[in-house]
């Protein structure tokens, strides 16, 4: 008996970049039986995108592709033919959930919007992410990552005082948002429609999620007039919060302090107690008037010692410190190697865990991400299907 939370559940996906798969990640890893409809005329973008395994670009190398689709299946479709639209309807009419992330009107054109979906396979639950959802004057819009980040005024708290907005680090960063939500509202259909026997449009606009990440200056800006002020890599409520080169090549550490009493520990650590009876820098908000001075003052202090050094200073003198780790760190860090974190898969692959340790489910990543069409002729055998079928969608090129 299969015992993983969603293992009675089937997902068809109609999805593209990354915010479908990454929403559906959640679901495979706990059970779900997840069907990506793809096409090898249009590959997903994830799968066209560096990083790829040993350098060597290939649509079933990239690492993207790999993390995100990892425990899912992979079908192929023409999705412009009458006979890859007519294989795409016996998917939903198999499956209990739909999801897509499509400029809207792209399923409605392929005789699959919700009404239609509906009526194929009664209580249905489709989600949908568009970029800009599916109402409004932005509906059509091109919905890049960065676009997306934009119009939710998340660069207005990127970059430094006396500078202009920055964009977003990672260009996707609403297709890193969405998904928490999705996922959200999906269990709440599932188990609304366990209750009921009713399924659910589940409609999300991705930017509008991204909103829900800047709350205190939206509600700053709704209540008081006031837009946010940039400020580089201090925080509105306590100083000094930075990060700070130590020495050595590229090795930085980062300082928390959120009060007098930890101020006063870090000024003892770095050799500076007097600072603490400065009454230019005695107090939290003192400190917070001053935010350029002390970052000169702790910049020359650390420069002074190296990470492994300042690591037993902090130690001894109860500091709130880590080191800024490289990503190569990151990989080997002991902690995320007992917790299991990164996964060796076949064909000398690595995959990330889920992070929820769901007992019995901690071994969830049991499948590398499917080649492009692996499970094609797998799910239309499952269908109904005969070889003979299968042959015949193939000359014709309904899978191509």
């Amino acid at each position: 008996m299969d015992t993983k939370v969603f293992s009675d559940l089937k997902i068809a996906a109609f999805s593209w970049a990354m915010v479908g798969p990454l929403t559906l990640k959640f679901f495979a890893d706990y059970g779900a039986t997840v069907v990506r409809v793809e096409t090898s005329r249009r590959p997903c973008v994830t799968r066209t995108s560096a990083p790829f395994k040993d350098n060597v670009p290939g649509i079933n190398r990239s690492g993207y592709f790999n993390h995100f689709s990892a425990n899912m299946m992979s079908v192929s479709l023409d999705m412009k033919s009458p006979g890859g639209r007519q294989v795409a309807r016996e998917l939903v009419a198999w499956s209990d959930v739909v999801m897509e992330n499509f400029t809207p009107g792209v399923m409605d054109a392929w005789g699959l919007g919700y009404e239609e979906l509906e009526r194929i396979r009664p209580g249905i639950i489709l989600v949908r992410q568009n970029g800009f959802g599916t109402e409004g004057p932005y509906r059509n819009l091109a919905a890049f990552g960065m676009i997306l980040a934009a119009v939710a005024g998340i660069p207005n708290y990127i970059g430094w005082p006396d500078g202009g907005p920055l964009p977003v680090g990672v260009g996707a960063y609403t297709d890193c948002i969405s998904p928490r939500f999705a996922s959200a509202a999906l269990i709440a259909a599932l188990e609304y429609r366990d209750r009921t026997g009713a399924g659910q449009l589940i409609d999300l606009a991705q930017f509008e999620t991204a909103l829900y990440y800047l709350l205190p200056g939206i509600l700053d800006t709704a209540a008081n007039g006031r837009e946010p002020v940039r400020s580089g890599n201090a925080v509105a409520y306590a100083a000094p919060h930075n990060v700070y080169p130590c020495k050595g090549e590229e090795r930085w550490c980062t300082i928390a302090v959120t009060g007098d009493t930890e101020w006063r520990a870090l000024c003892r650590a770095v050799g500076r107690p007097e600072l603490a009876d400065d009454p230019r820098f005695a107090t939290t908000p003192e400190v917070m008037r001053r935010q350029a001075d002390v970052l000169t003052i702790l910049d020359n202090a650390f420069a002074e010692h190296t990470l492994d050094e300042w690591a037993d200073v902090f130690t001894t003198h109860d500091i709130w410190w880590d080191p800024v780790q490289s990503f190569e760190e990151v990989v080997q860090d002991p902690v995320m190697r007992e917790a299991g974190v990164f996964r060796p898969m076949a064909g000398d692959r690595t995959a990330i865990a889920a992070p929820a340790d769901v007992t019995p489910l901690r071994d969830s990543i049991v499948a590398p991400a499917p080649e492009l069409g692996q499970h094609t002729e797998e799910i239309l055998l499952e269908l109904g299907h005969s070889w003979d079928d299968i042959t015949g969608l193939m000359e014709r090129g309904v899978i191509p």
